[in-house]
Parts: C-alpha cells; structure tokens; sequence
C-alpha cells in the first residue's frame, strides 16, 4: 500500500441517544445517508453483523470493510485497498467516538471531521424532529 501511516481520534457530542447512534452506525440504509457522497456496494444486511465484508466508494476510490468486532457500544471494522488499517467507532449515551489507523493517500483526518460532523447533523435532525 502507498501512502502515509496516519492515526486520528476525534469524541464529540451529540444530542441524541445511545440507541439512535448505534442504529446509525450498524444500520446501512441510515449511514447511507450521513455518508452521502460516499457510495457502498448491493446487497448489505439491514445491520451489519461480525464478520459482514462490504465495499465503499470515496469516488473513483474503493475502501474494502469487513466488521472485525462488535458489541452493544462498539464496531471495529477492518479496511483495506484505499485505506489499510481499522476503523472503530465507539458510543454512549449522547456522545460517539471515531479512531482510525491506516496507511493510506487519502486525508483521514479531514474526512473523518467531516463524516462526524454529517453524523452529528443527522442525528440531532433525526432525534428533534422524532420527540
């Protein structure tokens, strides 16, 4: 693999509850939407289970997941092709966490900022309009 090795740890808050978060993190049909542009291949579960292996496009980029571990406030999902490394996400009640490791071109930082930024967007949007 070309590139750098990068690692990045970013925790914010969001308003909203652990149930809400782990549903948008382990259900495709909702992180489909926070994720947009990022594309993902056919055929996905309705959650993702240990173990399921699925293809994401950044663009022209292709990023290979395969779910590594998972429990009730934490998914690790193994990467490679335009990231090799891992990426884990852990939740709590009204926060989330992202960390990735990788070697990769791609600016990870940059894109993990802005997917969490979309993330928490979705879910106080998601959250306030459905109490």
């Amino acid at each position: 693999m070309f590139g750098t090795f990068q690692q990045t740890t970013l925790r914010i808050e969001v308003n909203a509850p652990v149930e809400a978060i782990r549903d948008s993190l382990l259900q495709p049909r909702q992180f489909k939407q926070w994720l947009w542009p990022q594309t993902f291949s056919a055929g996905l579960p309705d959650v993702l289970e240990k173990e399921t292996t699925f293809t994401g496009y950044v663009g022209p980029i292709k990023v290979q997941h395969r779910v590594a571990d998972l429990s009730a406030q934490h998914v690790c999902l193994l990467l490679w092709e335009g990231i090799d490394g891992f990426h884990e996400w852990r939740w709590g009640d009204e926060w989330v966490q992202s960390r990735i490791e990788g070697i990769s071109l791609l600016p990870i930082n940059l894109a993990q900022s802005l997917n969490l930024f979309r993330l928490k967007r979705f879910l106080e949007q998601s959250y306030s309009s459905s109490q």
